[in-house]
């Protein structure tokens, strides 16, 4: 409560330099009260001077106005502990020898661990107790016979736990001996809770593993062992072949014992299609808006500029000297609007080709903010028809014009004002009848 006070109190403003120094030198003599309580009774002789000093140090700083200089580049204690612990995960490969030395020549193992197949491996119970909870838990029940501690290890080869055991040691396997036992490993790693070798294990199979007629065995065995990552990649592969797999004889099998993941598998091939779906469509949109914005930018080209042989009357055109044109919508542009001068039927709901004219006209004058000085046709026209228009019709075609300016970037041809008509968050739909060159 007392440092609320003093931070409501009045004298914590100031506004020339020697209040500030004031007010500073009371706030921190109050912290340094509140937060040593009787420290000052059991202080040494010359703490007193220490802390004067200190305070004129921070004066100095107050008055000079000197912001206190960071630490320069890897000299701050943090950075160093993290350099420090790097340095420390770097395990030397002196020291890995020397841990694969001690398992395979067993020298004063004091534990032998049976298999099914009826082999005995030598090993040292500190160190499997260390690695393995489950095992330190069967290592405190283990019965005593000729002197050493004796567990039992079952559901896999011997070659297989004899893998498993030397890397407890030192994180060390042959990728033979891991690529035949890969799966016999995994599931060692889970019921002995050891997520080192279960990493590893995932690892190898995803990349070396993996096939159409065993994903689905692959898919239930990683979710019996805990391996969301390698299960992941079991569903993604049964969604991208499922007409393959759902022929194989593992895909047969699991539908009669677990229906439930025949029926989740199938909903997530539903989604998958879904969203397949729904990006192709995403994506044709928005194809047809760079494709509005490019008719855009050549109507106006073509108007103000002129271009091969059509153009503003008041334009000397090049001819074929300006085939190479930058517009990519120009030619098309061009055959269409020679059409609509051409053209005997000429009104909106007659040609195709004038409908679409009349459309991308209407387009234009809705981009357009100088219809005064455009000279793209029957621009102020639209400008006028669009004040007797409806809101819903209107709401269409801001909704369009948004979407044309956000898909195109930045329009050479339109002034600054025109990002005032974008808004991200709006569901863009294109007004019916229109389309694209």
């Amino acid at each position: 409560m007392e440092c609320v006070e003093l931070l409501d109190s009045p004298d914590l403003f100031f506004l020339d330099g020697g209040d500030a120094h004031a007010t500073d030198f009371s706030l921190e003599n109050h912290l340094e009260s509140s937060s040593s309580a009787g420290a000052k009774n059991k202080a040494a002789p010359g703490h007193s001077h220490i802390h004067s000093h200190s305070h004129s140090r921070r004066a100095q700083l107050h008055r000079s106005n000197a912001p206190v200089p960071p630490p320069l580049p890897g000299t701050s204690y943090y950075g160093a502990r993290r350099k420090a612990k790097a340095a420390c995960r770097r395990v030397p490969e002196g020291v890995l020898d020397s841990w694969d030395r001690l398992f395979l020549e067993g020298y004063q193992s004091d534990l032998r661990v049976s298999t099914d197949g009826g082999a005995e491996i030598s090993s040292h119970s500190c160190v499997l107790g260390v690695k393995s909870p489950v095992l330190r838990a069967m290592l405190e029940e283990a019965r005593l016979r000729d002197g050493f501690r004796c567990i039992r290890v079952s559901g896999a080869p011997s070659e297989a736990v004899r893998v498993f055991i030397r890397f407890l040691y030192s994180s060390r396997f042959e990728q033979e001996q891991m690529k035949e036992h890969a799966l016999h490993l995994l599931v060692l790693s889970h019921v002995f809770s050891v997520p080192s070798l279960k990493t590893v294990c995932v690892d190898q199979l995803e990349r070396g593993f993996l096939a159409t007629d065993n994903v689905v065995d692959m898919l239930q065995l990683a979710r019996l062992c805990d391996a969301p990552r390698l299960a992941l990649a079991c569903a993604r592969m049964v969604i991208g072949d499922f007409k393959t797999i759902s022929l194989t004889d593992g895909w047969k099998v699991m539908r009669r014992t677990n229906p439930s993941m025949e029926q989740e598998l199938l909903e997530s091939l539903v989604e998958a299609d879904t969203r397949r779906q729904e990006r192709a469509k995403r994506m044709e949109e928005k194809k047809v808006y760079l494709q509005l914005y490019e008719a855009m930018e050549a109507l106006v080209h073509i108007c103000r500029d002129g271009c091969r042989t059509i153009g503003p009357r008041d334009q000397a055109l090049k001819g074929s000297l300006a085939a190479a044109c930058k517009f990519r919508a120009c030619k098309g542009i061009e055959l269409l609007v020679r059409h609509f001068s051409a053209c005997g039927v000429r009104v909106p709901g007659g040609c195709a080709n004038c409908r679409r004219m009349w459309q991308l006209l209407e387009l234009h004058s809705r981009m357009c903010f100088l219809p005064d000085t455009c000279k793209v046709p029957l621009c102020r026209h639209f400008k006028e028809k669009m004040r007797n228009l409806g809101r819903k019709e209107e709401t269409k075609w801001n909704l369009l014009v948004c979407k044309v300016l956000e898909r195109g970037g930045t329009m050479g041809f339109m002034p600054g004002r025109r990002k005032n008509f974008i808004n991200p968050k709006a569901s863009w739909v294109l007004p019916r009848g229109s389309s694209c060159i």
